[in-house]
């Protein structure tokens, strides 16, 4: 089992959650935003870029059955400022990915995207076959690498499955709504909101670990949303957490950007049915498992 950004913040999990259930890991991650410190020290790991030819030593080398595809850049603001960076991490690593996995004969590949692609749709929830109209140049990239991933399984039959997550949070994460509200929260800051009556359908890192090994043993293919399906404002998100927290402090409200998705919720149904796959975590489960863990570092 090849993971691919296993050192990143989902990457860890999906790693922990493959050995909790017993298959043999391989760890692939240039570390330029993961920690090697995030893995357990028997994990065999591999410092290398998965836009570079030297993977193709490591699927060699390896020869693995799988390959859970999560290596990329996924700021949105990052792809506005360097979209060809953006465009090197997310397109040519998925191409790199689906070509090695191809020539080395894996039996299936998982790869992630995003609720990025759709923009801000019409239809609510929004379905795997919603229009797809990306507002920034990450979502332009994830909808390119999707575009490769179907054309390799219609052209050589590699299998695959496309997660298209939703705004996945979780402990240990260094970017996110949750993540700044939390960190500024502790430092007695307040925490910046812009806008916040856009939704989110957020989904805890734990259910996406789960998700992507239900994904991988089945023997299901095609677009699956890995989701909450449900709907919730930022400032609704704020209140939980400073009701859960206990800290109070008056946000400073900001514009939102112009190319912030105003309304997100995805439905679940296609991955409850086929991949047998649903979330295990409310919100406020969630949420309170992310707190437990940042007061264990404060008392550290």
């Amino acid at each position: 089992m090849l993971v691919t950004g296993a050192a990143g913040f989902i990457g860890s999990n999906v790693v922990q959650e493959l050995l909790d259930h017993q298959y043999s890991v391989v760890a692939l991650d240039n570390l330029s935003k993961g920690y090697k410190s995030r893995l357990p020290r028997d994990v065999t790991f591999y410092e290398a870029d998965i836009t570079n030819s030297e993977t193709q030593r490591i699927f060699q080398l390896e020869q693995p059955d799988y390959v859970i595809h999560l290596a990329a850049q996924t700021s949105v603001l990052n792809s506005m400022e360097n979209p060809v960076e953006d465009c090197r991490a997310n397109v040519l690593g998925t191409l790199n990915t689906l070509k090695y996995s191809n020539q080395f004969n894996i039996k299936k590949c998982i790869i992630a995207s995003s609720a990025a692609v759709y923009g801000n749709p019409s239809v609510f929830p929004v379905e795997e076959d919603s229009k797809l109209c990306p507002l920034s140049f990450y979502g332009l990239s994830k909808v390119s690498a999707e575009n490769y991933v179907h054309l390799y399984e219609k052209m050589f039959g590699l299998k695959s499955c496309i997660l298209r997550f939703s705004n996945v949070y979780g402990s240990n994460q260094e970017s996110g709504v949750i993540s700044s509200f939390l960190n500024r929260l502790y430092k007695g800051k307040a925490p910046i909101i812009h806008n916040g009556s856009q939704t989110r359908d957020f989904i805890y890192v734990k259910d996406v670990a789960s998700a992507c090994l239900s994904a991988m043993v089945s023997h299901e293919t095609g677009v699956f949303h890995i989701s909450s399906g449900t709907e919730i404002t930022i400032n609704e998100v704020y209140k939980l957490i400073s009701k859960s927290t206990n800290i109070e402090i008056e946000p400073l409200l900001k514009e939102l950007d112009a190319a912030e998705i105003k309304r997100s919720v995805l439905s679940n149904q296609k991955a409850r049915r086929l991949l047998y796959w649903e979330p295990g975590y409310s919100m406020e489960e969630g949420i309170g498992e992310v707190i437990q863990s940042y007061n264990l570092v404060k008392h550290l």
